[in-house]
């Protein structure tokens, strides 16, 4: 890639000068692509998933839109590098369960060193992630109300050691990755299926956050959310196709010129259908047991 797409991916950042490669430079860059770069699979719901080749990520990125974690870290790993940072690519794996060792290679992880010193740093966990990087070293981390535990993790059959991440507040409960350096490539199948399987969470559940020093605004369907702390502050339906893609441009900063009338109605009907069934679940977990 020549210079230019990063130039226009800095724009984005709104990050327009900046010197070699330190601690606070890189600092600000996550700070800024969590942000102004959306978490979503606005495509993916709309049955033209993006690949996750980093140059097309940069580019889908200058135009203004977003993705989730292979193409957001996988584009911000390739900013990084054209900045002169040291990047590692590596598996990770999110999970539900807080006891879980696996790394399924559902989540790409990024491991950075600057000022002598390595961190980890993700712009694409969503609603569970910090808002800067953390030291890659064992300890617990108080940032502006989250905490955050990284720990060593021991190997498995198979698998080398890694790290697991612990959350304060998200949709998640860990996040283990594994120190061997990974490629694109190796990421390639898991995005096929997280992108066009039913029983993918993407394909499934429409999603959008993003996050700043306080806290994280979130997009569930029709439920908006903003959650500071660790708690939940706020929390409302949205009305109608009207207020969301208000909320997606405007809130969120994705840019929706690349959305048609068809698409738009497209995207609605299944926001409207997902937020019914969620509804459904929801009343039939309230219902009383009967004998």
């Amino acid at each position: 890639m020549n210079s230019d797409p990063f130039d226009g991916y800095l724009r984005r950042l709104g990050v327009t000068a900046l010197g070699g490669p330190s601690v606070e430079g890189l600092f600000a860059l996550q700070r800024a692509h969590l942000e102004r770069v959306p978490y979503e699979n606005v495509d993916i719901r709309l049955g033209r998933p993006p690949g996750i080749d980093p140059a097309l990520s940069v580019r889908r990125f200058t135009a203004g839109r977003g993705g989730y974690c292979f193409h957001l870290n996988g584009a911000f790993a390739a900013l990084l590098e054209s900045l002169g940072y040291e990047v590692t690519r590596h598996l990770g794996g999110v999970s539900a369960d807080a006891e879980s060792r696996g790394v399924r290679g559902d989540h790409l992880v990024l491991t950075v060193r600057a000022g002598g010193e390595e961190f980890w740093v993700d712009a694409g966990l969503g609603d569970m992630g910090p808002h800067e990087p953390l030291p890659l070293r064992a300890g617990t981390y108080e940032r502006n109300g989250f905490t955050y535990r990284l720990e060593r993790l021991d190997p498995l059959e198979g698998e080398g050691p890694g790290w697991s991440f612990f959350p304060s507040a998200g949709g998640a409960r860990r996040m283990n990755f594994r120190d061997a350096p990974a490629r694109t490539a190796d990421f390639e199948n898991m995005h096929a299926w997280l992108s066009t399987d039913e029983e993918s969470p993407f394909v499934r559940t429409f999603a959008v956050f993003r996050r700043d020093a306080e806290g994280t605004d979130g997009l569930r369907g029709r439920v908006l959310t903003r959650t500071e702390r660790g708690e939940r502050t706020q929390e409302r339906v949205l009305s109608g196709p009207e207020e969301l893609f208000a909320v997606l441009g405007g809130l969120f900063g994705r840019n929706l010129d690349d959305l048609g009338p068809a698409d738009r109605a497209a995207l609605w009907a299944g926001v409207e259908r997902t937020h019914e069934a969620w509804l459904e679940r929801q009343r039939a977990d309230a219902e009383p047991a009967r004998d």
